[in-house]
């Protein structure tokens, strides 16, 4: 029991849709534009760099808050971990949005920042290196996501969170597989490219 409250308790906290609830204010509704994503990419790419930051602070906190809550009321790292990855569940397929969200890499680096600091932090050098490198978001959350996993893998963590990082690794490159054929066709848009 005490493990399906936190499930859904991680659940509902991430599908808290900050970025479709920015985007809204401006009268935008990221469901109808770019790729239909309700993430801080999208954001980026239809309401400037300031709010796209600030969607992806507060998907990130979202993670951390899942996490944190759990943690001070159950013993052990199992139950916080699948929290955290209730969280990016919540994220991606909200229930107040018709079960169709973002792709869960800011609300799983918040998830990381409280369970795996030091893998968030070089997962997080990765997905700069990437971005930077190529040009494109995409490529550097994937790359950054198997960057988490295995730095987790190979760290001191508890091996719950190391098979967290796992699944968190799967959920977000199985989330982008329509930026890897857009990637492969040559049609994916590159950081800095505005809708209008």
């Amino acid at each position: 029991m005490e493990e399906l409250a936190a499930v859904a308790f991680g659940y509902l906290v991430g599908s808290v849709p900050f970025a479709y609830l920015l985007a809204r204010r401006r009268g935008i509704d990221l469901r109808q534009v770019g790729s239909g994503n309700v993430g801080a990419t999208n954001v980026l790419r239809t309401s400037g760099a300031s709010q796209a930051m600030l969607a992806m602070c507060l998907d990130a906190t979202k993670g951390a808050i899942a996490v944190l809550v759990v943690r001070a009321f159950t013993a052990g790292p199992a139950t916080p971990v699948a929290a955290g990855l209730a969280a990016v569940i919540g994220h991606i397929y909200p229930v107040w949005l018709g079960f169709r969200g973002g792709k869960g890499v800011a609300t799983a680096a918040g998830m990381f920042a409280v369970l795996a600091p030091l893998a968030l932090a070089i997962a997080s050098g990765v997905f700069i290196l990437a971005v930077w490198v190529t040009r494109y978001i995409s490529v550097g959350s994937m790359a950054g996501a198997i960057a988490l996993a295995v730095s987790a893998a190979a760290s001191e963590v508890p091996r719950a969170v190391a098979v967290g990082g796992a699944i968190a690794a799967l959920i977000i490159v199985h989330r982008h597989r329509g930026n890897l054929v857009r990637l492969v066709s040559g049609t994916e848009r590159r950081v800095g490219q505005r809708l209008f």
